[in-house]
């Protein structure tokens, strides 16, 4: 059993896509703009691991993610030829601070934590994390951002700096998450593995083919439901 437990965020505790959605429609009706909502949604996601690597050769300084998402949302309303004060730009980029959690996401955590330290271990940065915390109800222990380390996931850094603030060796640390990408490279780190299955994090009817493996993680669980039962909280 690990000592800790370490969550992803985006996509494996809260509902990225529709909330996006979501702002940007009300930022469409309160600026009179009309657009693909859901496809702007999907390509501001989609730029953001092209902003990393930028970031990670050397190509931009350290920036935290926020910094990311304003940088890749300015290119997006400049290709659409949208015009908007800067106050509207900054208000509809910390819509990634207000995201949506799944619906077992409170339940489940709070289960979690009653047997387990349970923290975020996300690429977000603190200042998102803490805000999102605040307005879902996200019952963390800690708050843990990649920005401490000033490496985004998955660079080991990462996943051996969250075990080192947390006081416990990497194999007694769980990483969670929905994304095998991410749990590979808690693995490489020597951390425990725990996949969450989000079938609608990409919309409806619109879920990604499975490329996990069979016994490649150590647990695979539904949802945080099922975490909880199988962890025994």
């Amino acid at each position: 059993m690990p000592k800790a437990l370490a969550f992803d965020v985006f996509g494996t505790v809260v509902d990225w896509r529709s909330s996006i959605i979501r702002e940007l429609e009300q930022f469409g009706r309160t600026h009179g703009v009309a657009a693909d909502w859901a496809a702007f949604a999907d390509d501001w996601r989609a730029g953001y691991p092209p902003a990393m690597d930028r970031v990670r050769r050397g190509e931009l300084p350290w920036t935290n993610i926020d910094g990311l998402h304003r940088m890749i949302l300015l290119g997006l309303l400049e290709q659409m030829s949208i015009t908007v004060p800067d106050e509207a730009v900054d208000h509809l980029n910390r819509a990634w601070h207000r995201l949506d959690p799944w619906p077992d996401s409170v339940e489940g955590l709070t289960r979690l934590k009653s047997r387990f330290v349970i923290t975020t271990l996300s690429n977000g940065n603190v200042s998102l994390l803490t805000n999102m915390a605040k307005r879902a109800g996200l019952p963390w222990d800690c708050v843990i951002s990649a920005e401490l380390f000033r490496h985004y996931k998955p660079d080991v850094e990462s996943y051996l700096g969250c075990a080192e603030l947390l006081d416990v060796a990497p194999g007694e640390l769980m990483l969670v998450a929905a994304h095998a990408s991410d749990l590979r490279g808690g693995k490489r780190a020597g951390l425990m593995t725990a996949h969450v299955d989000r079938p609608l994090e990409n919309g409806r009817g619109r879920r990604r083919p499975s490329k996990i493996e069979d016994g490649e993680f150590d647990v695979m669980a539904a949802d945080f439901g099922d975490l909880a039962d199988q962890l025994g909280a």
